[in-house]
């Protein structure tokens, strides 16, 4: 070939290039380099086009995968596994695909389903597949599903162990501990290899998933994680509705030392000690009983934290309202003696009334604690000396009340001797004297 004869240069794309004599090295290159830049923006185009295509890695006994239903034939259904051929599903290996009403649903051409290998290659060619025995991997799968979206899953117990129970969830038998058992599951179950209690076996649980191992095959569920997402969700519901103001009726669910917890129906509020009464309570088990039902009234609700807080005497009259009508000054009136300082002692002088015996109100001698002359839950008359609606302030004294009593006292006798020395002629003495 001369350079005045045509010539054919390949370039790196496999792309022939014509130059001729009259063009020069600068032309040739430059359309050299538009040749290729046209072949390499269709490359990709065809290489995901033959990736597309290629046949995935060869199956292998007991592989699960993916197909879809291609046609749907009374004795099976052929389905594309983007293998080199399609797979065939005979319809003795669909008899598990059943509806809600427990009908036979065999899927449509266009539906996915997932499959089990059971030959590689059957006699005709075609992979053989069952949808039956790849019913448990669908279960594992919709198992973790639920999981990532923490969603609470029904289970019905099998059977049980020294554990706790064993349930079967979606095809896949799984484990719920005895801790994580409550209820009325946990109120039937009998361990130490005993008999189960009737209505045990074959009760259905909504649980939580703990844990999803499907390598090592295990599945341990929580009913009490469950009931606690439940109560929780029912909870957000009911502080959506509460308004402050609002008198609801409620049972106590708890009690502890600083008050007790009602039951509003699907969540608790607290009633707190200093609301269980306009008197002072000590223990609120004094106050309320385990289980008792009751009306209160709902002080605030805190929509973020999920908190109520309750009042039971604010659905009663409030004792200082009518304190004028009730007491007056001067009044002699019963009081328990409550609570001891050292400025004086507190004594009760009705449902929700207290008042303030200062320490020079209780004797006309000089003591250094009140306890020298009374202490609590002592039953005293005290005298209202005081009387302050707007501060809630009471002033009582027992040394009034001591005085007036030695007045009388004092009478007494006087009166007692008189009327002796009257009936043995004492008139007669004196006037003798």
């Amino acid at each position: 070939m001369t350079t005045t004869e045509t010539e054919q240069v390949a370039n790196p794309g496999n792309v022939a290039v014509i130059t001729s004599e009259s063009e020069q090295p600068e032309e040739a290159e430059d359309r050299v380099a538009a040749s290729n830049g046209e072949e390499a923006s269709s490359e990709p185009e065809e290489l995901d086009l033959v990736f597309q295509y290629l046949p995935k890695e060869g199956l292998r006994r007991g592989d699960i995968i993916d197909g879809i239903v291609l046609d749907a034939a009374r004795d099976g259904l052929l389905v594309d596994i983007q293998q080199k051929s399609e797979g065939w599903v005979p319809i003795r290996e669909t008899r598990l695909l059943t509806d809600e009403e427990g009908e036979d649903a065999l899927p449509k051409v266009g539906d996915e389903v997932i499959l089990y290998v059971s030959r590689p290659e059957g006699p005709e060619g075609y992979p053989l597949l069952s949808i039956d025995r790849a019913r448990g991997e669908h279960g594992w799968r919709d198992l973790e599903k639920a999981r990532e979206a923490e969603e609470t899953v029904k289970g019905r117990i099998i059977g049980s162990n020294r554990g706790g129970a064993v349930i079967q969830v979606k095809g896949v038998q799984g484990f719920v501990p005895l801790s994580q058992l409550v209820g009325p599951a946990r109120d039937l179950y009998v361990g130490d290899g005993a008999p189960p209690k009737p209505g045990f076996i074959g009760m259905e649980i909504d649980c939580k998933i703990l844990e999803l191992n499907r390598r090592r095959n295990r599945a341990i569920f929580s009913e009490r994680a469950a009931l606690e997402a439940i109560n929780h969700m029912q909870k957000m519901r009911l502080v959506q509705e509460l308004e402050e103001g609002d008198i609801r009726r409620g049972r106590v669910a708890g009690i502890s030392s600083f008050g007790a917890f009602i039951d509003l129906g699907g969540a608790d509020g607290l009633v707190h000690i200093s609301e269980m009464s306009w008197s002072s309570v000590n223990r609120p088990d004094d106050v309320v009983k385990l289980g008792e039902d009751l009306d209160v009234l709902v002080l605030k609700v805190d929509r973020e934290s999920l908190k109520i807080a309750l009042s039971m005497k604010r659905l009663m009259p409030e004792p200082w309202e009518n304190i004028e009508n009730q007491l007056t000054v001067g009044q002699v009136v019963e009081g328990k003696v409550t609570k001891l300082a050292h400025f004086g002692a507190f004594a009760r002088v009705g449902e929700g009334i207290e008042g303030l015996v200062h320490i020079s109100e209780l004797t006309h001698r000089h003591i250094k604690s009140p306890a020298e002359v009374v202490k609590e839950g002592d039953v005293r008359n005290f005298r209202v000396i005081r009387i302050e609606p707007e501060r809630r302030r009471l002033g009582l004294s027992l040394k009034q009340v001591e005085d007036s009593q030695s007045e009388q006292d004092d009478v007494s006798v006087l009166s007692g001797e008189s009327s002796v020395s009257l009936a043995d002629g004492g008139f007669e003495d004196l006037f003798d004297d």
